[in-house]
Formats: structure tokens, sequence, C-alpha cells
């Protein structure tokens, strides 16, 4: 197998530990890749390191191993509860693979313990795992790290057992950030001591990224490595032995598209790309009814406490299938992936990158296929130009079966699937919504008719995007789809027990509702009434302010001064006009004032 490599690590100009340098030939790696190379020198000589470098380059041992060196050449050996070294990362599935790399140099150095923190787990029995085993090196997803330092009253001094810090490393920095993870990152950089060393590792460089060097590295060495072979003035993110393919196809062939690539390649270990957990939810269990003798696996980011053993599952399979959302994109390293299929493209140009380094990893070849819409095709270019990453073109495969007939069978046979199929579609549209490439992935520009098809749904469901909009291309089936019943009994039974509470709620409040409603119109026309006779009393009382001729003769003069203003009539004209006008108004003043006299 042809590897990326840089020198053996006896070329070090720091020589390593022998065994450091027996656990490296006991894991196959008997070269560094360029970003080992570049990076464990400088660490281990005293600098904060932030490096940059493609997806799938070697990253997690560019820090593995200088913390190692780094505590075995502490003057002062740790004790049991003093942490030497943290490793911060933004999933559960990345830190527990650091761990088991970490597990693996640690092994023949008993004097080392190394601890787990990530969520999904109990946070008490983490406080007395650490209690128990302590953790020179503590491998920990965000959240639960901040957590933990917040855990005194249970008998755990974090803050205090972090003075002895010698390295923090945050892997996948950008993904750090664009997770939402800043302020429990700034919460933690405040417990730990300002002496120590700090390694940044990020696979994109971002202005958010540039920020948390400036405020957690103290005249860091920048490093950024580009593949092998690439010209210096390229930016290419993925790697070279990735090979990139689209395929154009409608929303209603997509899913027949998949299934025949899936049946076609059943000896090979596949990543499944969707864009929502939903639809993960949704065509997992399509998937798995439909691509026999495989193993199918579904993992995204609402699942809780399932999620850790159905990564590592996975990781050991020869071949299968892990139908996934974006929480599988970033760092993660799973042996030997052939294909990874993006179902739906990612919300961004970075994240498309980072889906496709899954595969052809450290040296090892790889593929990756996207399926685009026909009005998505400008994606093409657009990878091509902002990412650096060329697509070649992989033409609709042929006899494939019409497998939708089949999906909207399942979902008139159980309501859970009807069920997911509509908030799959509905998620799908919202994420859609929102993509970052906005002028190609345009909602407007969506057949959604061809898109419901493509779901199977039976019928097109309520939501804004819809509303008011016509779909003649779309029949929906001929069923009353409240009918549908669950193919889980319990759930049925639950189903029916709810709505025959509805109906005799409905019952009892239709008299009721009805005579409220009635009430509050009557109150509301009362209500005007009452106002519109005491305008008139009032009026009557007062009277207005202007006359009835004072009114008229504003309405003259403001007539002649437009058609004045407009020359229609000439100065002399307007003045005339103005006199005539005043004269009839003194007359009928006059007339009333004899009237008056008269009357008194």
């Amino acid at each position: 197998m042809e590897h990326v490599t840089e020198g053996s690590w006896e070329s070090l100009p720091v020589p390593l530990h022998p065994r450091v340098l027996g656990a490296l030939r006991g894991l196959g790696f008997p070269y560094m890749t360029p970003v080992q190379s570049a990076t464990i020198p400088l660490f281990m000589k005293n600098k904060d390191v932030a490096a940059e470098a493609v997806t799938g380059s070697g990253k997690t041992l560019a820090f593995v191993i200088p913390i190692l060196e780094i505590l075995l050449k502490r003057e002062e050996k740790l004790k049991k509860s003093q942490v030497g070294a943290i490793i911060i990362t933004p999933t559960r599935e990345l830190a527990i693979q650091i761990d088991e790399v970490l597990s693996h140099f640690t092994k023949p150095f008993p004097q080392f313990s190394q601890i787990l923190w990530i969520g999904g787990r109990n946070p008490g029995e983490d406080v007395a795992r650490f209690k128990e085993q302590g953790g020179n090196i503590i491998v920990a997803t965000p959240g639960r790290l901040e957590d933990m330092f917040r855990r005194k009253a249970e008998g755990l001094d974090l803050a205090g057992c972090v003075r002895s810090l010698d390295v923090l490393v945050l892997d996948e920095a950008d993904r750090l950030l664009d997770m939402g993870f800043e302020a429990s990152i700034n919460t933690i950089l405040e417990f730990l001591p300002k002496q120590r060393r700090t390694g940044l590792f990020s696979a994109t460089q971002t202005q958010e990224v540039e920020n948390l060097v400036r405020a957690g590295l103290r005249n860091p060495v920048r490093i950024s490595v580009k593949e092998k072979g690439v010209a210096a003035s390229s930016t290419q993110k993925t790697p070279s032995r990735l090979e990139n393919y689209y395929m154009v196809c409608k929303a209603d062939e997509k899913f027949n598209q998949l299934v025949h690539f899936l049946r076609n390649h059943k000896q090979e270990k596949h990543l499944v790309f969707f864009s929502t957990c939903a639809c993960v939810e949704y065509y997992g269990k399509a998937l798995e009814a439909l691509v026999k003798s495989v193993k199918i696996m579904c993992i995204h980011g609402k699942m809780k406490y399932k999620r850790n053993k159905i990564f590592m599952e996975f990781r050991k399979l020869q071949s299968g299938i892990l139908v996934c959302t974006d929480v599988m994109a970033r760092g993660i390293d799973i042996p030997e992936v052939n294909w990874v299929l993006q179902y739906d493209p990612p919300s961004s140009a970075s994240a498309f990158v980072h889906r496709c380094g899954r595969t052809a990893r450290i040296g090892r070849g790889g593929s990756a296929l996207v399926f685009l819409l026909p009005m998505e095709d400008p994606y093409v270019s657009f990878l091509a130009v902002n990412q650096k990453c060329p697509l070649q073109e992989m033409k609709l495969q042929k006899n494939t079966v019409d497998l939708l007939p089949k999906l909207k069978s399942r979902a008139l046979a159980d309501r859970a699937v009807f069920e997911k199929g509509m908030k799959a579609f509905v998620s799908y549209v919202q994420a859609y919504a929102k993509h970052e490439c906005n002028l190609i992935f345009r909602l407007k520009d969506l057949d959604f008719a061809s898109l419901a098809r493509g779901f199977a749904l039976l019928r097109m469901p309520k939501m804004p995007e819809l509303r008011g909009k016509q779909f003649p291309d779309f029949v929906p089936v001929d069923v009353n789809t409240d009918t549908i019943p669950f193919k889980d009994k319990i759930r049925e039974k639950q189903r029916q027990k709810l709505l025959e509470q509805q109906r005799q709620e409905k019952t009892e409040n239709e008299g009721r509702r009805k005579f409220i409603k009635n009430k509050a119109w009557s109150k509301q026309k009362a209500k005007k009434e009452k106002k519109k006779k005491m305008n008139e009393k009032r009026k009557r009382e007062e009277g207005s302010d202007i006359e009835d001729e004072d009114m008229e003769e504003l309405l003259n003069d403001t007539r002649l001064l437009k058609k004045f203003k407009k020359g229609k009539i000439t100065e002399e004209e307007f003045e005339k006009g103005l006199l005539t006008s005043g004269k009839r108004t003194m007359k009928t003043a006059d007339s009333g004032l004899s009237d008056s006299e008269d009357d008194c």
C-alpha cells in the first residue's frame, strides 16, 4: 500500500523513546506523514503549534506522540490525580478514537493513567473513576470537561488537579467553534495554567480559529501542510488519492440509484450521508429492508447513548453501511472505508471536504460520490473553484429497479414509517432553506412534487414552505392517512385511546365553545354600537369646529389654487375666483344673521 511519507521516525531531530517507537511499529506506521514530521519536533521543543492539514493526514499521532514524550521528560513524576495533558475534541466518536490510539502508547508506560470524558455517560461515574484510577491524560468533549470543573461538591477538585498541566490540545478546532463550544473552551482555558504548551489542529483555517489561536496560544508556530505533489499556489483540501465523483439525477430517481449502487458493492464498506437526523432514521430503515445480506447501521447527533456502541461496532466491520449525518464527517478514522456516498450535499463547502475525507486516509485510496439534482449542477464548478476539489461525472446506472412503490407500501402498512417519511421530508426542506450556498441551492427552485415522490410520501405535509402551492405532478394516495395503524400494537392501542379522548372532548366542548364564541361576538357588536352612539351624541352637543359654509369655501379655494399652479387659469382669474367665493360666503352669513334676528 502506498503511503505519503516524510522519512522514518528515527530520522526526527529529537529522538523518540524506544517504547514509543515500538508502539508505532506495532500499529504498522514505519514512516511519518508530512504533518507529523513538521509538528512533532516543534512541539517537543516547547513551541505552541497551530497546524492546518488536509483531513486524513495523520494529525492524531502528531499530538499523541509529543504528549507522551513531554510527560516522560518531566522532572517531577505525575501523581495519580495530577493532570499532565488534556485533549479536547468536538464529538464523542472522535474522542473515543483518540482515546483508543492513545491507549496503544500508554500501554508500555503503566505510570501514566488516561481517562475518557464524553457525553452520554453518567457524570457521577466519571468522577468516581477519576478518584479511583486518576487521569494523567484526559481525552474529553468540551461540555463534559466544563461540567467536571463544577464537581467540587462531589469531591473532585479538577481546578487543583490541572495545576500540573503541561500540554493542551484542541483537535478539530474549527469544528469546536462551528458547534458552538467557544464559551465552554473559554471557561476551560480560565482554569488552566498559562505556562503550558498548546497545540491547535484543524482541517480548515477560519477567522474564528484565528481568534482562538490568539486567545489560547503564545507565539505559535504556524504549520500548513498540503498534499505532496500539489502546487504551492493550490489549496486542495481533499486527499490526492481520493477519486471524487458526482451524479446528476432527479429527486424521484435518487433513492433507486443509491440502492442499485449499494447492491452492486455489497463486499465494501460505505458511509452514506444525509442532511438531517430524520432523513437518517427514515432512509436507514428503508435501506435495511431493501439491501439484504449487508450490515446496515444508523448514527446521528440526536442519539444519546447508542452512538458510542454503534461507532465502535462499525469500525470493526470488514464490510457494511453506516447511514449518518455530519456528526461522522470530521476527524473520524474508520478503517478501510471504500466509498463515501453523499445522498444530500452538505450545508457548507467545507463540510463536503470533511465528508470526503472519511476515505483515502493516511495514504490509502478511496472514492466519494455526491448525488445532485439537475438544478444543483453548478455546485460542481463551485467546489472546483472554492475548495479546489475537482469532481468527475458518473453516469446514471442502468437497469435500476423502481423501489418507491415498496416504500409506499411500507408506509401504508405501518404508521411509524408514514410519520418518519413526513418528518424526513419536512426536515430536508427546512435544511435546504438554510444552505450556505443559497445561490445554487434555492428553495424556490425545488421540484416539491418530484421530491415528495422521492420520499415516497402518501400525501403532501402541511408546512409554511408549501402554503399556497399546487402540485399537479404529485398524486396522493386515495386513503385517509388518519386510518393507517402502527404495526406496534402497543403504540396503536395508545393512539386509539388518545383519539377516543379527543373525540369525547370535542363532543363535550362543542356546545360550550359555540356559546362562548357567540357571546364574544355579541359583546364585540354591543361595544361597537355603544361607541358609535357616544360619538354621535358628542357631535350633537359640541358641534363641529368648522361650519359647513367655511368648509365649502376652503374646498373652493383649494381647487382654485391647484388650477392656478397647473397653469389652467391666470392670476387674474384666480383672484376673481377668490373674491366670488368670499362674497358667496358673506351673502350666506348675512342671510343667516337676519334669520336669527327674526327669531329673536
